[in-house]
């Protein structure tokens, strides 16, 4: 008997030992988890107010620009990425920082760039005052064919466009339209495919409102879509002469290609720019913050439309 109470006292001591044990570990574990999602969350406020910042200062350098005058072109000072560079490298003028390796603000890591929208095609001029814009349907037109979609396709995102935007109270069938889209993404609305948006992806935007093309910042994909008699050799040949000298107007581009000077319309073409994408990345160890803005520019002010914060990890 008493060599069984003997045991049950030894097996009641195990079973307290293993339970505090287990109670311990649960402990320190949620201990160790509120550590590290505090931590987690102070990293991501901060490197959010970095963003923050970097955005700030590329509204700055639009606004510099806006002050300079002149057209909108590749080698102005807003249109020079930013590389991958030591966050500390942009705060040497405080005194409070150091170049110290140890310190946690030298393993902070900025890069980003700006990008100008209107080098784009902006996929609302399709309809123009209730009713399909010729003109710019030709644009998508030549678009789509020289990147090898169905112009199908794009009859149906016109039309849907055209029947999204058409809010007259005699349209009794209003309810049942889609809604305007304010993203590239979202074009999916209006019929637009994976596959073509992925590859239309580059050559296209979503602004507020109608926009001409700045063709001192066009590809050539663009420049041959939205100049009507434009072939690519020539629409080449217009890229290559912005480098070494920008177009300060129209007539300028007219000059260089007389045969498209009766094709170049202020409503469609332009050498200024009011809508600009900025990216910003910050990388913190392995965490990595991305962020991607729209902000438009008129005159001095610039104001911020839309942020979108990337995927972090």
């Amino acid at each position: 008997m008493r060599a069984r109470l003997n045991g049950a006292a030894l097996l009641t001591a195990m079973l307290t030992v293993a339970l505090v044990a287990s109670m311990a570990a649960a402990a320190l574990w949620q201990q160790w988890r509120g550590v590290e999602v505090e931590t987690a969350e102070r990293t991501r406020a901060q490197a959010l107010w970095v963003l923050t910042g970097a955005l700030d200062w590329a509204r700055l350098i639009l606004r510099e620009d806006a002050r300079s005058g002149g057209s909108d072109h590749l080698g102005e000072p807003w249109a020079i990425p930013l590389e991958e560079a030591r966050l500390s490298t942009f705060l040497a003028v405080d005194k409070n920082t150091t170049a110290d390796s140890a310190d946690p603000i030298a393993q902070v890591f900025l890069s980003g760039r700006i990008s100008d929208l209107q080098g784009r095609m902006n996929v609302l001029n399709l309809v123009e005052d209730g009713k399909l814009s010729a003109p710019w349907l030709l644009a998508f037109s030549r678009l789509f064919e020289q990147l090898g979609l169905p112009v199908t396709e794009l009859a149906v995102v016109a039309e849907n466009l055209r029947f999204a935007q058409d809010t007259a109270a005699e349209n009794g069938s209003s309810r049942l339209a889609p809604l305007v889209p304010q993203r590239v993404g979202q074009l999916r609305w209006l019929g637009l495919s994976e596959s073509s948006l992925v590859k239309l992806g580059p050559y296209i935007t979503v602004l507020p409102m109608r926009t001409p093309v700045n063709l001192n910042t066009a590809s050539v994909t663009v420049l041959y879509a939205c100049i009507p008699t434009l072939d690519l050799a020539q629409a080449q040949h217009l890229a290559s002469s912005r480098q070494t000298g920008h177009f300060r107007t129209l007539n300028d581009i007219s000059k260089l290609v007389t045969e498209i000077a009766g094709d170049l319309a202020a409503a469609q073409h332009s050498v200024n720019s009011r809508f600009f994408e900025v990216q910003g990345r910050l990388r913190l160890d392995q965490t990595v913050v991305e962020e991607r803005s729209v902000v438009q520019r008129d005159g001095l002010n610039v104001k911020t439309l839309w942020r979108d914060r990337g995927a972090q990890r």
